[in-house]
Order: C-alpha cells, then sequence, then structure tokens
C-alpha cells in the first residue's frame, strides 16, 4: 500500500488510470469481458453446489491477502495476487469469477486501480495466472503431493511474471514507457515479488491439505461448516495484521518511478473508502482493519451471489 504523501490519492496495487492509453484499455476491457461471460458458462456448466460457501471465503481471503505489501529486495514491495490458489482450489472458471469479484471491489469501493483500466487488472491478476498455473497444474495433478507443491510453486511464479509481462506491453503499445525500458523492469521486479506469490500460494495449500485434503480432490467434498469457520478465522487473522503491510512501492510503481511516468496516473473521479481507510477514523490502524472487513464481508457476499446466480441460471 502506497502511503507517500505527494501521491496519496493515487494506488498502486493495480494498474492506475493514465499509465494505459484509452485504445488500449478498451482493447483489454473487450478482451475481459470475453474472459470473464467464457468463465460464467463453463462455471455453469461445471457447477457445484458445496462450492459456493468455499468461493465467497476464497474471494474475502483473496482480498484480505491483497491488503498486505511485503518488502521485497530494493525498497518495494509486493502482495499476493491469488489466482493461481484459486484456479486449484476452485477451477480456473470459478477462480476467474472470484478474481474478478475481487478487483471490481476494489476499483469501485477503495479506489484501487483505475476504473478505464479494470478490464486491465482483470486479465492480469485475474484472467492470466488463473489461466497459466491451472493449466500447468493440470500436467502435474496425478503425482505425489510433494512433487504437486514442488510444481504449484514454480506455476504461481511464472503466473506473476506472465501478468508482469502483460502490464508491461500494455506500457508499452500504450507509449507510456518504451518496451526496452519497461520489460525488462517489469519482469526483474517481479521475479523477486513471484517468490512471495510462490510461498503464499504452497503455505495456504499446505494448510488446505492438513485440514481439508479433500478440497483438492477431484471430487472434492467442499462442504463442511469446520472448513467455513477455518477459512473465517484465517482472513480475520490476515486483516488484523493489514495495517504492518509494508509501505515501500510495488513492483508497479516502483518501474514508474524508475522510468520517469509516474506523473500520468490519474486520481480517481471520487472517493468512497481510499487508501482501503474508513473517512470517519482517519488514516488509522482500526480504520484499515474496519474497512479490511468491511471490504471482505462485501466481496464475501458477492461472491457467494454471483455463483448462486450460476446455479439459477442453470436451472433455467
Amino acid at each position: 500500500m502506497f502511503m507517500n504523501p505527494i501521491f496519496a490519492d493515487v494506488l498502486w496495487l493495480h494498474v492506475p488510470d493514465g499509465f494505459l492509453s484509452p485504445g488500449i484499455a478498451i482493447f483489454c476491457w473487450a478482451l475481459a469481458l470475453l474472459a470473464v461471460g467464457l468463465a460464467v458458462r463453463n462455471a455453469r456448466e461445471t457447477f457445484d453446489e458445496r462450492l459456493v460457501p468455499l468461493a465467497g471465503v476464497m474471494a474475502a481471503f483473496i482480498f484480505a491477502g491483497q491488503m498486505i505489501n511485503f518488502p521485497v529486495a530494493g525498497g518495494t514491495s509486493g502482495h499476493l495476487v491469488g489466482a493461481s490458489l484459486a484456479a486449484i482450489v476452485l477451477g480456473p472458471w470459478l477462480g476467474i469469477l472470484v478474481m474478478t469479484a475481487v478487483i471490481s471491489l476494489q476499483g469501485l469501493l477503495f479506489q484501487d486501480g483505475g476504473l478505464l483500466v479494470m478490464g486491465a487488472n482483470i486479465l492480469a491478476m485475474g484472467v492470466i495466472p488463473a489461466l497459466v498455473t491451472y493449466g500447468l497444474y493440470r500436467l502435474v495433478v496425478a503425482r505425489a503431493w510433494r512433487t504437486r507443491l514442488i510444481a504449484v510453486a514454480a506455476f504461481a511464479w511464472l503466473s506473476v511474471m506472465a501478468a508482469a509481462l502483460f502490464v508491461a506491453l500494455g506500457l508499452g503499445f500504450s507509449g507510456t514507457s518504451s518496451f526496452r525500458l519497461a520489460v525488462p523492469a517489469m519482469l526483474g521486479i517481479h521475479a523477486l515479488i513471484g517468490v512471495g506469490e510462490a510461498l503464499i500460494t504452497v503455505a495456504a495449500l499446505s494448510f488446505i491439505m492438513r485440514t481439508r485434503p479433500t478440497l483438492l480432490a477431484e471430487s472434492a467434498e467442499a462442504g463442511g461448516k469446520g472448513w467455513i469457520v477455518g477459512g473465517v478465522i484465517v482472513t480475520l487473522l490476515v486483516l488484523l495484521l493489514s495495517p504492518l503491510a509494508s509501505s515501500f512501492p510495488d513492483g508497479l510503481e516502483w518501474v514508474a518511478e524508475e522510468n520517469g511516468f509516474i506523473h500520468t496516473a490519474l486520481d480517481a473521479p471520487y472517493q468512497l473508502l481510499p487508501d482501503y481507510t474508513i473517512p470517519f477514523f482517519g488514516e488509522t490502524a482500526l480504520s484499515t482493519i474496519i474497512a479490511g472487513i468491511v471490504g471482505a464481508l462485501i466481496v464475501a457476499g458477492l461472491t457467494i451471489g454471483v455463483v448462486r446466480l450460476l446455479r439459477t441460471r442453470r436451472h433455467a
């Protein structure tokens, strides 16, 4: 979470408006809508009632996890993407819908990521990493658990690199930065951030394997109040830690500063809960925690509602 007062109104966990040209942003919106449409259709065809509460808990956990920036080398920071975890546990299509709900809420309610470039953020943080990880994971799904964990670490890292390359290409085609500068800079810093993504994904899957191994089986018995309660508790613990997030610039912000295009970022057209705080409480730890709880509840409810709508449309 970026705390520099000079750019206090600009959020850097996702691509802000101004970094991509209108043409590239609209093109990304078209691709994102196509991908989400395919996800809706395929998720409806493979709908499993037992995954409804799990999808809500997963969305809340990923939302909470993205609030915590962890420091990496060179005075930069990174944060969980979560698409790899969602795709492996829920499948790629439901995973994409979960990530779409998280990213949309972050942009609309917390002004985290631009509105015009939201399609690009959905592609970079949802569609691309989910498909990359799940597509590769299918190659090792029959292997021993330890082998799968090692492979998942590599796949999660690759998914971050693919997302970074996508954003770098968007910057290049938009004329915001040259390809010669953007591509190596984005890949270089995200090679480090991807290590954090790999470790968190493996840790989460290891926890699931110990507490609810059937979630990772082909015929997952995804129900169970115990699992839901456990997921809620873990999410709450993560939210309580959110005020400890690193204030170092994240990978994209660092690249923007180093390459001289940070000034192109545009402020959000409105302010609701900026910087993941409740305006009434100011920029305090309590304010961040309350904002996180509000966001987690909303994104969980939104995800559950969307998934249940799939069931209704399927029956219709």
